[in-house]
């Protein structure tokens, strides 16, 4: 996959207060969602644009694009 997280989403959120049971419990991502940025799989825009919102930050400091090798 060529967009990657920078980091632990998870924890960053974590740091700034938000546990992922607030997330569930104020439905402000899905537990699908959470699962796809445990497991550093890609989630919606809506959701990056949620994450970017939560922490305060662009998307470009949460995701990272590395260009797939063999698949030039």
């Amino acid at each position: 996959m060529a967009l990657q997280y920078k980091g632990d989403i998870l924890a960053m959120l974590k740091e700034k207060g938000i546990s992922t049971y607030a997330l569930r419990r104020d439905r402000l991502l899905s537990e699908g969602a959470i699962q796809s940025i445990r497991s550093g799989k890609p989630i919606s825009w809506e959701n990056i644009h949620q994450l970017c919102k939560l922490l305060n930050c662009q998307p470009g400091d949460i995701l990272v694009y590395r260009r797939d090798e063999g698949n030039d």
